[in-house]
């Protein structure tokens, strides 16, 4: 066989496992994205219901005041976080602000027999839940593309076409495993 036949079909072995590859780069990377909007939709669906969580405390523990002030700052940091790393904070923050909102919360009794908080609570932590799901959902893409990334000889396609690494969104064990809740 002619050496040169030889050297065009190594050649397009070549380019076509270099397609294979980019292809394959390019899935992970809308799957990570698709996935970091799922995560960023419940966060807005939190974010959107802690004023109306915060209003219907208000009228049963009007001097809860600085507690108030707490939440809504740290819902503010969480809705203006940028980057998954910083995004992490701010819902680590929050989550210990409503943690302690509804602990204040424990010691008014009619407050824990409205209907509003709890239909509030229940969505909350319908939401918590969801939050959870798409985490998981999130990082197990961002581990694939990583390890991708990593890997030989997989990691020469993600250095020629500037596939990075993404970071996981993690969230403080204690607000990963408990869900705000009021006990009745």
């Amino acid at each position: 066989m002619d050496p040169l036949y030889i050297v065009l079909i190594v050649a397009g072995i070549l380019i076509l496992w270099a397609i294979v590859i980019f292809n394959s780069f390019v899935r992970l990377k809308h799957r990570v994205n698709e996935a970091w909007s799922d995560i960023d939709v419940q966060l807005k669906r939190r974010h959107n219901l802690i004023p109306n969580l915060i209003e219907t405390v208000k009228g049963y523990a009007k001097h809860e005041k600085g507690l108030f002030e707490k939440v809504t700052q740290a819902r503010t940091n969480a809705v203006n976080a940028k980057g998954v790393e910083e995004k992490g904070k701010a819902e680590n923050m929050l989550s210990n602000t409503l943690k302690t909102l509804f602990a204040v919360s424990e010691n008014y009794p009619d407050l824990k027999a409205n209907v509003n908080f709890l239909d509030l609570q229940r969505e909350l932590s319908d939401t918590e839940n969801k939050i959870q799901a798409a985490r998981r959902f999130y990082n197990g893409n961002v581990r694939d593309l990583n390890i991708k990334a990593e890997r030989f000889p997989s990691r020469i396609i993600a250095g020629m076409f500037r596939f990075k690494k993404r970071e996981f969104f993690e969230i403080e064990e204690a607000g990963e495993r408990e869900v705000p809740k009021v006990k009745f």
